[in-house]
């Protein structure tokens, strides 16, 4: 690790690095930095989550998260939140404004990328190589784990040797046993699931108690939700949180280099927080929305634009499940919610089904009767409503689980992030616009893997199958809009997160994806900023900055 007394930024200014967004990217990147002994202010626009106001532990749980609890923020509404037009989108944005960031209600599954995420044109010949390898990101992505506490079986032959999880797996349950069941008949891969979820207490933490209400607000305080695992440690390290403010605009000199961020408070008053060092982490939405608003006479198409990537190659991860109920109790109210077992099988490309790269598959419970009649929707109401539908609620509450397949999802120029020409959030400042569609590539991934999740729910003996094509609902991993790489011509920053144009501003979120991999993204997301905040520091005498 760095040296706390090497020269810092500024040595006599008031902050040493002024970081946008209290999520998982910023808090990692803070709490190192400031553990360096770096001066460090964060800005989040949201607050600090309520535990006690969760739906999580609460009888009506699953009617709080259609409402204000719900993850999508046009839904939610809430004063931190900003509206999103997803009109022309196929998938829907999910995220959650706080502190924390959407860690707060993901699911907590916690897979790596695989080896060959990150040099797909060199392998595959499609979308480009990340300028970065799996085996750079390796020691990043184990030290995050051991400072979140994340819980799982070492040994996947997914990935290459390594050190194992910090904390023991939690358990499958019948869920998971009969899920494994199928995919032993059929003779493919699966493993127990990796939780960023701890199965023994830590640091005051409790361990999972099994709620299955990781997405609704974990009331038990064991899912690693980053207000929870990365905060303390950032705040006792002197970092300083300023919470319910919204960033509008990033400034820069006349020599182009960013001088910090103007803010907004909740009163309506407006701020301006200097900085020599400037570190964006408003995701892969939120991040492109602040860069295009930051123009200026020298950055006339938004702030490190000069490519014209900034807002393109929008990846939001199609995903398409199966629902099945079996004549077995299967306990399916137990939790973990995310990820009982998952598989790798088919997560490389194999031309012969028809597409490039591959998908990773889940197995979840389904662990209330509103999430089961969710997924009947589709049925006539005469078959779900009324007796029938508590027939159906009688006979398969406790006995679902659902397998899920999270495709690559291969970046597009044309799938876009940029402002809105008419909406505009609380304070007047226009908000974002997508623009996203699922290539026919995609689709025809998407019917192939549907059709092996079948299989596996029938090797299982399920009784009954539902399919779901895909989920436009669920719309959490917001990738690639400020994409790494060597060539400024091609990408927004480098693969330590510097913008090639403005060499004192950083991006450190999922935005600087090149490619999408088929797993949730939240793993390599801080492991990226761990490195990228240590690059940081060790360059610290070669860092251009403001006079």
């Amino acid at each position: 690790m760095i040296d706390a007394n090497q020269p810092r930024y500024h040595e006599n200014g008031d902050i040493d690095a002024l970081i946008i967004g209290a999520g998982p990217s910023g808090s990692t990147a803070a709490r190192f930095l400031a553990e360096c002994g770096y001066r460090v202010t964060v800005l989040e626009q949201g607050d600090w989550p309520d535990s006690s106001d969760f739906a999580g532990e609460k009888l009506e749980r699953e009617l709080l998260v259609a409402g204000r609890w719900n993850p999508n923020p046009n839904i939610r509404r809430s004063p931190a939140d900003y509206p999103v037009n997803d009109d022309d989108s196929d998938v829907h944005t999910f995220m959650y404004n706080g502190v924390g960031g959407s860690s707060v209600l993901f699911a907590a599954e916690w897979p790596r990328m695989i080896p060959s995420d990150f040099r797909v044109r060199t392998l595959d010949g499609v979308a480009d190589d990340w300028p970065i390898t799996y085996e750079d990101l390796q020691p990043y992505y184990e030290m995050v784990d051991e400072m979140i506490g994340v819980s799982g079986l070492g040994g996947n032959p997914a990935y290459p040797p390594g050190e194992d999880p910090p904390q023991p797996p939690l358990p499958i349950g019948k869920a998971g046993q009969i899920a494994a069941r199928g995919m032993n008949k059929l003779g493919w891969q699966w493993w127990p699931g990796t939780h960023a979820i701890l199965s023994q207490a830590k640091d005051g933490r409790s361990a999972c108690a099994r709620w299955a209400a990781c997405s609704a607000g974990c009331p038990e305080g064991a899912k690693s939700s980053f207000d929870l695992c990365m905060w303390p440690a950032a705040l006792a390290a002197g970092v300083q949180l300023i919470t319910g403010a919204r960033v509008r605009e990033i400034t820069v000199s006349p020599q182009g280099l960013a001088t910090g961020a103007t803010w907004i408070d909740r009163e309506g008053t407006e701020h301006h927080s200097s900085a020599p060092v400037v570190i964006v982490c408003a995701n892969g939405i939120g991040t492109p929305r602040l860069l295009q608003l930051s123009t200026s006479t020298l950055f006339p198409d938004g702030l490190a634009n000069s490519s014209g990537y900034v807002g393109h190659n929008l990846m939001m991860h199609p995903m398409a499940t199966v629902f099945g109920a079996y004549e077995e109790d299967l306990e399916s109210w137990l939790g973990p919610f995310g990820q009982l077992i998952w598989s790798m099988q088919f997560a490389e490309t194999d031309t012969a089904r028809g597409f490039n790269r591959g998908a990773k598959w889940t197995v979840a419970p389904i662990p209330g009767p509103v999430e089961l009649m969710q997924r009947l929707a589709a049925l006539p109401l005469a078959e779900r409503s009324g007796r029938a539908g508590h027939e159906l609620v009688e006979r398969f509450n406790g006995r679902c689980i659902e397998w899920s397949a999270s495709i690559e999802d291969l970046p597009d120029f044309a799938n876009t992030v940029t402002l809105d020409p008419e909406l505009v959030d609380s304070d007047g400042i226009p908000a974002p616009r997508l623009h996203y569609r699922m290539s026919e590539e995609s689709k025809r991934a998407l019917d192939w893997h549907i059709d092996r999740l079948v299989e596996v729910h029938e090797a299982s003996g399920a009784v009954y199958t539902r399919r779901v094509d895909y989920l436009p609902e669920l719309g959490w991993h917001l990738l690639g809009t400020a994409r790494c790489g060597d060539d400024p011509a091609t990408s927004v920053v480098d693969g330590y997160g510097r913008s090639h144009d403005v060499p004192n501003l950083y991006v450190f979120d999922g935005s600087v994806f090149v490619t999408s991999s088929s797993v949730n993204p939240t793993s390599t997301i801080t492991a990226f900023a761990l490195r990228a905040a240590e690059h940081l520091v060790d360059s610290a005498s070669e860092q251009r900055t403001p006079q």
